[in-house]
């Protein structure tokens, strides 16, 4: 599977060259050229990001602050700014890591790498969950509720499995259709609407706690 990384930068010549790079060693890259657009971009799921801190407007701290409770994966600063308070700033505002321009490409892609990897490390010792008396197999993609297993479509495990593997963070349909149907699947985001009520239906007959709680206007989180 190819890691998505989104790379934000008000310097378009960077962005070419970065993006050039990194699509030759196999990654999705996704780019923004100010604070607005990277906001946008992020809610695409990636699973770095790469976020200039000096662009005009919003910059990247701002930015970082905004998604920073929307996104989990690793977030790494873009940046030529060397005092010590500046990177306190950084890393207090939700960023992992700093490079610091001008970076060389083969330290920049090992910081990458490394964050990467700790995310996977992160993600296998979390593939059996359990909130209360339901338990999710994430190998297995089974559910249990008091030892006994649901019966779930594949669409109604892949709703369970995203939440649940982003708790408290609120998704609205076209995401979570996104992510459980596939970016290039063909159908109506409304669908969503109807897994979700089969599955709270399913956990019912089970339980009275409210795992998929509905945002009003804004979409679904996982109470976890």
């Amino acid at each position: 599977m190819a890691y998505r990384i989104l790379i934000v930068d008000d310097d378009e010549e960077l962005l070419k060259m970065l993006r050039s790079c990194f699509e030759i060693k196999g990654y999705t890259v996704m780019t923004a050229g100010n604070g607005v657009a990277a906001l946008k971009e992020a809610s695409k799921s990636p699973d770095i990001i790469l976020l200039d801190i000096n662009m005009p407007g919003l910059d990247g701290m701002e930015v970082c602050r905004r998604i920073r409770d929307k996104v989990s994966c690793p977030i790494l600063f873009l940046t030529a700014r060397v005092e010590e308070t500046d990177r306190v700033n950084g890393l207090l505002s939700g960023g992992d890591d700093y490079i610091l321009k001008p970076f060389s490409l083969k330290e920049l892609e090992a910081r990458i790498q490394a964050h990467l990897a700790r995310e996977e490390r992160h993600k296998r010792d979390s593939r059996f969950r359990f909130y209360g008396g339901l338990a999710i197999d994430y190998t297995a993609k089974s559910v249990q509720m008091g030892g006994e297993s649901l019966e779930l479509t594949r669409l109604e495990y892949g709703v369970i499995e995203f939440l649940s593997t982003h708790p408290g963070q609120v998704f609205d349909r076209e995401r979570i259709y996104e992510r459980v149907c596939g970016y290039d699947a063909e159908g109506d985001s409304r669908v969503v609407t109807e897994i979700i009520r089969r599955v709270r239906n399913k956990l019912k007959m089970y339980t009275d706690e409210e795992y998929i709680e509905t945002v009003w206007g804004m979409g679904y989180r996982w109470n976890g």
